[in-house]
């Protein structure tokens, strides 16, 4: 027996295509279905990869006697969060500002008009440490509607209106400059953790555009500091569990501030994100372990997250299935003395477990590690050889073990992440391939998300496009992505792509004064319009189109691109001080506005010396166009009036289309770009 769910695209969705419970999916239908009943909502969130989802699922929604209850009592509605960002966005503020919390799953009680009346994630099946049954909650929930409507009423009416009250009215401050940019390097040092790298306590996310903020800081003020801060975070991450040891690719978070035992699940805009700022880091220091580490999660995602399409999935899953056929956290990573005595026998399995921190104690559940690098700050030891034997033995073992299973959905805003770290790794290290593979996700979005329609669409599966909307974070992720790799390629296409795409930004997402929404004005309309310029786990969607704008207004010279991209950064001046943690690629777009961005045309082939020296250049958010021959300037307006001197490739470098005198030397280049 199958559920409406059968019908879903989103493999989170499909997981409870066969629970009893007699899923909607959100729609109108749900609504008037909850209005004809005359009976409340029950609106549960979560994603695919999403561990306490899959708890919640198998304690609760698989349960016969509780489906029965919900069914009678409720309409129960499932969401995937990654396909529709908005509506998690709008219940998730909702949940936070009356619990003090939030996480998923996301379980919230709606009215037939989706006004939220009571609110939590994770429900147990008995109550336990003062929290509730799920069902004594239905329970509650259901008595409170019956016999209290007034109350439920006007509970929902005060939260809808604190909600719409909390509204960006417009784009707040005056845009970022020095004293800024410098009381958030002053905060961030306070949060940081000087001991372990990374910022705050635990659990311990990576801060990965908190360091692209550092980079950029360091790369415009020199302040070693900043630098200083952004390579130890990335050591101690790199050597931690956090980190893949065997496969490469890097886990969700850690569970510890010292990151050892990290959550499982592998989502692609972490591993799209940290590539990128690993690259960005050797460009930086020429650090052997950031080239590594950039290559590995550049491989880690070809590998294990790239569709038959061309596209990468969403995410793998935290659990696997372990040797006595249960299904638990971990199971595919973690290892035991015994398991490295039985692949590696007895000498290389001890020298493994001094190596990556196994003990019969064991870091995790039932003795059993997480590789890690250990001890953190010394220098491992010097048998390149044998390390590399170890861990090719162990990662061909540990691929014989069951696999987590892969969200394959495609997501348009993580794919464009993904795009621009693919592309500018592969520049950097000579890979083409991964350009390739940076190219092969573009052209399906472009393909599928894009079509034949006007707009560009969220997800997609199996080379279908979904049925939703994409939002904010997907135009300006989606664009950065595209002119990252016109800077690579030298295909002007990526570029007109680009534009095509934030001049919907301007069009749809852009308030009278500048502000930003994460949904267009012809979305449909939930009980607020989201607007949220602060990251989260991927840029926010205010930023990352702002940081987009820049760029292309760079690009193209455009007016009202670069006054949109600065209309949009005043509110990184009034929250960059207060909450850097939280705002850093708004801080790192800044640092790309008060250097320029720096224009560079390479009149010269693509992959030549002055086009790599260019994409090397450490100017914070410098553009990049290349192309040689009368009708690169029909691509790149960068390149028109850009001749070669002397017949040489020449490169030329600028801030609003006013040039230095052109150089056909890569050195020279080299030090106008801090490379």
């Amino acid at each position: 027996m199958v559920n409406r769910l059968a019908d879903a695209m989103s493999p989170y969705l499909l997981q409870h295509a066969d629970n009893p419970v007699d899923w909607w999916q959100w729609s109108p239908e749900a609504f008037e279905e909850a209005r004809r009943r005359n009976v409340p909502v029950l609106l549960s969130v979560g994603y695919a990869s999403c561990h306490w989802c899959h708890v919640m699922a198998h304690e609760s929604f698989e349960d016969p006697s509780v489906a029965d209850y919900l069914n009678a009592h409720f309409v129960p509605v499932k969401v995937d969060r990654e396909e529709r960002p908005d509506v998690d966005a709008v219940y998730m503020e909702a949940v936070q500002a009356a619990t003090g919390q939030g996480g998923w799953p996301m379980t919230v009680f709606l009215t037939a008009e989706a006004e939220p009346f009571y609110f939590g994630t994770y429900f147990p099946p008995e109550s336990r440490h003062g929290m509730p049954s799920f069902q004594q909650v239905l329970e509650g929930v259901a008595a409170a509607w019956t016999d209290r409507r007034e109350e439920v009423a006007e509970v929902a009416g005060r939260i809808v209106r604190d909600l719409a009250g909390r509204s960006l009215a417009a784009a707040e401050g005056g845009l970022p400059g020095e004293p800024e940019l410098a009381q958030a390097l002053l905060r961030l040092t306070r949060d940081y953790d000087e001991r372990h790298g990374g910022f705050g306590g635990a659990p311990k996310f990576p801060p990965s555009m908190v360091i692209e903020f550092l980079l950029r800081h360091h790369a415009r003020t020199g302040a070693e500091g900043a630098l200083q801060m952004a390579a130890d975070s990335c050591a101690a991450m790199a050597r931690g569990g956090i980190y893949d040891q065997l496969g490469g690719g890097f886990a969700r978070y850690s569970v510890d501030r010292e990151w050892v035992v990290p959550h499982f699940e592998k989502m692609l805009y972490d591993n799209a994100l940290l590539c990128r700022v690993y690259a960005h880091l050797w460009r930086a220091t020429g650090s052997d372990l950031a080239r590594r580490v950039a290559l590995e999660t550049a491989d880690f995602m070809v590998r294990e997250l790239r569709t038959a399409e061309g596209g990468f999935a969403s995410a793998l899953d935290a659990d696997s299935e372990d040797a006595q056929g249960r299904h638990v956290e971990g199971a595919f990573y973690v290892w035991t003395p015994a398991q490295l005595r039985e692949v590696l026998g007895e000498d290389d399995a001890a020298f493994a477990a001094e190596y990556f921190g196994v003990t019969e104690e064991g870091t995790f559940e039932e003795g059993s590690s997480v590789l890690r690098l250990v001890p953190a700050g010394e220098a491992e030891p010097a048998d390149d050889e044998r390390i590399a034997g170890v861990r090719g033995r162990l990662l061909a073992a540990r691929e014989l073990r069951p696999r987590p299973e892969r969200d394959d959905k495609v997501v348009a805003a993580w794919n464009g992440l993904a795009i621009a770290a693919l592309a500018e790794t592969g520049a950097y290290f000579d890979r083409p391939d991964l350009v390739e593979r940076a190219t092969e996700a573009a052209d399906l979005l472009v393909r599928v998300h894009m079509g034949d329609v006007a707009r560009l669409c969220r997800t997609s599966k199996d080379g279908r496009a979904g049925d939703n909307s994409g939002v904010l974070e997907d135009y300006g992720d989606v664009a950065e992505g595209f002119l990252a790799l016109a800077s690579v390629t030298g295909e002007g296409a990526w570029l007109e792509f680009a534009g095509f795409l934030l001049d919907i930004v301007l069009q749809h997402f852009t308030g009278e004064k500048g502000q930003l929404f994460d949904t267009a004005d012809d979305a449909e309309q939930l009980i607020r319009r989201p607007q949220d310029p602060t990251d989260n786990a991927t840029p926010a969607g205010w930023t990352a189109a702002a940081g987009a704008l820049l760029s292309y207004a760079a690009h193209t010279g455009s007016e009202a691109h670069r006054a949109a991209a600065e209309g949009a950064l005043g509110v990184v001046g009034a929250l960059g001080p207060k909450a850097p943690r939280f705002i850093g690629w708004g801080l790192a777009v800044a640092e790309a506005l008060l250097d320029g961005p720096r224009e560079v045309a390479v009149a010269g082939p693509v992959a030549g010396e002055l086009h790599r020296t260019a994409l090397l250049g450490r100017a914070p958010g410098a553009v990049v166009a290349v192309g040689v021959g009368p009708d690169a300037g029909s691509e790149f307006p960068l390149l028109v009036d850009r001749p070669l001197a002397g017949g040489a490739p020449t490169a030329y470098v600028c801030r609003h289309f006013v040039c230095d005198a052109p150089t056909t030397d890569a050195g020279e280049l080299a030090a106008k770009l801090g490379g």
